[in-house]
């Protein structure tokens, strides 16, 4: 038994090692970041690949932008449409599951919110009045039905950020998988999903930044490195999308819907691996608002998620957590 064990490993291995060279590696630019292929798909040219992701992303942001004013989503935000296509239902039906863990913390319907805190591609509002929004934001206050959104409020609008990219990169994951790929790692901006193993035969090792303010390097500085060899991982984080007011406070782009304010917390990064992207994105999300005490609380009450949390600690330093599911994919 233990022979034939070891014989059919080394047949696997030596598969692998014969598929090394029919990857395919494919670099651009999706949703407005940077987009990163590996594949060992078959019978298509990296200019096809290239040519199809491309399809995808102009398919993508003219469902579900909040910065091309032209888009689905920008439509119904203004009421020039109600119909919504299957980007948009999926990505609602996903929202309320995951809202449903959030206590109130994660909510689509943020978007005002956003917009007015200066995240939403347009000039934000000096001291704006939150409880003024706050009346048309609320996942409750929208619904599909028959295929339409009907606004309890024509001033509710939806903010898919928080889980549009993840969801694009499950998207680009079935892309490639359609041109036959068994093994396989797609990113875009640093969400990613994979499978199988990288050209080597090794699983498909992912960094994750070490979360400083500003730090805009794009991998240089990595706090840790996680093996995956099927799944999903996002990283969500406010050491890059925030500014100072004019006190001196940090205004990050993560909002908590409930008190319509910024949240800022000593929860510094936060990285969820799961099956899908769009569900490490919006979990992500959902825990990095909550702040760290209650975020900490949230994953006891979760014992199968997998979080890895970077923390501030005292002097500048970091602390990390990872949830006991998570322990195994963490490199040493």
């Amino acid at each position: 038994m233990k022979i034939s064990c070891c014989l059919f490993t080394a047949l696997l291995l030596a598969g692998c090692a014969r598929r090394a060279d029919a990857y395919l590696t494919v670099d651009g630019t999706m949703l407005g970041t940077t987009m990163h292929i590996v594949a060992d798909v078959r019978g298509v040219t990296q200019r096809d690949l290239y040519a199809a992701a491309m399809e995808l992303d102009r398919e993508a942001k003219a469902s579900m932008s909040i910065f091309d004013e032209t888009s689905l989503l920008s439509r119904l935000n203004r009421n020039q449409t109600d119909s919504v296509d299957r980007h948009i239902a999926f990505n609602l039906r996903l929202a309320d599951s995951i809202g449903a863990l959030s206590d109130g913390r994660y909510d689509v319907t943020v978007m005002p919110l956003v917009e007015a805190w200066g995240f939403a591609g347009r000039e934000r509002t000096e001291h704006p009045n939150v409880d003024s929004i706050l009346a048309f934001v609320g996942r409750e206050k929208v619904r599909v039905e028959n295929g339409r959104l009907v606004k309890a409020d024509p001033r509710v609008q939806l903010d898919f950020n928080s889980i549009a990219k993840g969801y694009t990169v499950d998207l680009l994951a079935a892309l490639v998988e359609r041109f036959g790929a068994e093994n396989y790692l797609v990113d875009i901006g640093g969400e990613v999903r994979c499978r199988g193993v990288n050209p080597n035969g090794e699983g498909w090792r992912i960094g994750i930044e070490t979360p400083f303010d500003g730090n805009m390097t794009n991998g240089e500085y990595l706090q840790k490195r996680v093996r995956l060899h099927d799944g999903a991982l996002a990283t969500s984080g406010n050491y890059r999308r925030f500014y100072l007011d004019d006190a001196g406070n940090k205004v990050a782009h993560t909002i908590d819907p409930r008190t319509g304010r910024s949240a800022v917390s000593r929860l510094l990064s936060v990285t969820v691996a799961a099956p899908t992207c769009a569900e490490a994105d919006a979990l992500g999300t959902m825990f990095l608002a909550m702040g760290a005490d209650d975020a900490l609380a949230a994953v006891e009450r979760m014992p199968g998620v997998k979080v890895y949390f970077i923390l501030a600690g005292g002097d500048g330093s970091y602390e990390e957590w990872i949830s006991p599911a998570m322990q195994d994919s963490i490199m040493k």
